[in-house]
């Protein structure tokens, strides 16, 4: 029998959710299909005329197609990045897991401190300078691949404890060294959390603003988010084309979590139970 409490609190939940959600998604859609004009009046209103195709036509060839370049390069940088943070994570969180002992209590200090410790920019710039990796986008991948190595490695932590000793032990008696035992045995298994780690990480990578910023900078390097700049500016900006770019920008991010929702859940809540 249904609780009529538990009715109301999935109701209110669903009507917060779609106020929080749905709400600003359809104020940019609407406010893309105006012409400038309405479209600065910033209601949420639907407009007199429809003009998304006019929008996304200006949108795409403003500033010699950057938006296209844009793409590329944030499709680029998201790829390499979550391949790196995939592998590296899996490899670090399996060595935690599996073998224990002083060293292991440092690294997992150093991986928990990967969460708290803020960025600090200038000094990542001077780094990257003396490297010679400061604006290009090799520097940026690595940047990425830091700010996002601690939680992988934490979500695949917790699932590899979940996986029986007795399977590497198997694989040990077979013959298998440690780099074919992770690669054929353990690796995998994996399979759920790794699209976990791919969707929420690909996500991440391909919506940061502030690291592209400040590490890759230049117009023939922007990526998708920087191209909001060519529709705001301290003096004018035009909304229709700004929401029309939102609106293209948000919709690969929408499109991976409606197609993936049932295995981001599945990867986060494996490593909950250990059995």
């Amino acid at each position: 029998m249904i609780r009529p409490k538990g009715v109301l609190l999935g109701s209110v939940s669903i009507v917060v959710s779609f106020v929080i959600f749905v709400v600003p998604f359809l104020f940019v859609l609407v406010t893309a299909m105006k012409d400038r004009n309405e479209a600065n009046l910033l209601q949420f209103s639907w407009p007199t005329r429809i003009v998304l195709w006019d929008n996304l036509v200006q949108v795409v060839q403003a500033r010699d197609y950057q938006l296209v370049i844009a793409f590329v390069n944030s499709t680029t940088l998201t790829v390499c990045s979550v391949a790196i943070l995939v592998i590296l994570g899996a490899m670090v969180a399996f060595v935690l897991q599996r073998r224990p002992g002083r060293w292991t209590r440092i690294a997992d200090f150093l991986v928990l401190a990967g969460l708290i410790v803020p960025p600090a920019v200038v000094p990542t710039i001077w780094a990257l300078q003396k490297i010679g990796l400061f604006r290009t986008m090799t520097g940026l991948i690595l940047i990425e691949v830091a700010f996002g190595i601690s939680f992988t490695v934490l979500l695949f932590k917790a699932f590899i404890a979940t996986i029986p000793r007795e399977l590497d032990e198997a694989a040990a008696l077979d013959g298998a060294g440690p780099i074919r035992m992770f690669f054929q045995v353990i690796f995998p298994v994996l399979r759920s959390v790794i699209v976990t780690v791919v969707v929420v990480q690909s996500v991440a990578v391909f919506n940061d603003f502030a690291n592209p910023l400040y590490f890759l900078p230049g117009d023939e390097n922007a990526t998708v988010q920087l191209t909001l700049f060519n529709f705001s500016s301290q003096f004018t900006s035009q909304y229709n084309l700004l929401f029309t770019d939102i609106l293209l920008i948000t919709i690969p991010p929408l499109l991976m979590f409606l197609f993936f929702n049932r295995q981001i859940v599945a990867g986060q809540t494996s490593g909950a139970i250990k059995g």
